[in-house]
Formats: structure tokens, C-alpha cells, sequence
């Protein structure tokens, strides 16, 4: 009975959101792919000619239901040898040249992650799902949930 109960356990664990962990003596570190997301999204968001994050179908279907995803354009895979592969979904400015687009978004994403968690990323798929003609700035996802929140 004891032995159903730690399996059950370990089994409700491995569900859990992949994570990065590292044992070295002191203790366990543990980096979650959600992390990962806010680095990567912040870089994204740094790079000239990208618009914004596309979430994609499943973006899409969470917005019309009134869901806020933080992570929306980005997912994140941390294999068990903490390597991490990352799907990144743009909307790409008009006029920007968008293979350079892609790969600075690729350097910049590699470098942020890379540093600020030790991981090394594996790959980066960049998926340009649009381009947009707003001759306004660039907001980030907040500004623009803050600004509707106000209307």
C-alpha cells in the first residue's frame, strides 16, 4: 500500500512542468521552462523588426475565452541532459528583412538564456506568423493587457 502511495507521488511529480535541476552538493537547483519563457520572451522583445509574440492557434483560443497566457508565442522543452529547445511564434514589423529578424532573435534568445541559467540551448525555432503594419511603438504583452484593463 505504502509503495502504491510513493508511486503515485512520483508519478503526480513527473507531470509537473519540466525543469532543469542541478545536484551539486549543497543542494538541488531547479530551473522551471517558465522561466525560461520570461527570458526568452523579454530578449524577443528586444530585438528590432519584431512586432510581438504570436500565440497561435492556442493563444488565439485562450484570449476568446478571457485567459491571460504569459507565455503566449513561446514553448519551452528542457530535456533530462539540460539542454533546452524553444518553438518562438513572431509577428514580424512590415519593411524588416525577416531572416536577419530570425536571427538575431535566435543569438539574443541563446546568449539571455545561456547566461542568466547556465543551460545550454539546444535550439531556437523561429515561426513568423504575421507581419504587422502598425507604425506605432512596439508594447510589450503587459502594457497592452494594462491599457485594455482601463478601458
Amino acid at each position: 500500500m505504502a509503495d502504491e502511495k510513493v508511486k503515485a507521488v512520483n508519478q503526480a511529480e513527473a507531470e509537473v512542468q519540466p525543469v532543469a535541476a542541478e545536484n551539486e552538493g549543497l543542494g538541488e537547483i531547479r530551473i522551471s521552462s517558465e522561466v525560461v519563457s520570461v527570458i526568452a520572451s523579454n530578449a524577443a522583445m528586444e530585438v528590432k523588426g519584431v512586432a510581438s509574440l504570436s500565440g497561435g492557434i492556442a493563444g488565439n483560443i485562450s484570449q476568446v475565452l478571457g485567459r491571460k497566457n504569459p507565455f503566449k508565442g513561446i514553448k519551452v522543452d528542457i530535456t533530462e541532459n539540460r539542454s533546452v529547445n524553444i518553438d518562438l511564434h513572431v509577428v514580424v514589423e512590415y519593411g524588416a528583412r525577416i531572416p536577419d529578424v530570425a536571427w538575431k532573435l535566435q543569438e539574443r534568445i541563446k546568449q539571455n538564456v545561456e547566461s542568466m541559467t547556465g543551460l545550454n540551448v539546444n535550439e531556437i525555432n523561429v515561426h513568423v506568423q504575421g507581419v504587422s503594419f502598425d507604425k506605432e511603438p512596439k508594447k510589450t504583452e503587459i502594457e497592452t493587457e494594462e491599457n485594455e484593463k482601463e478601458v
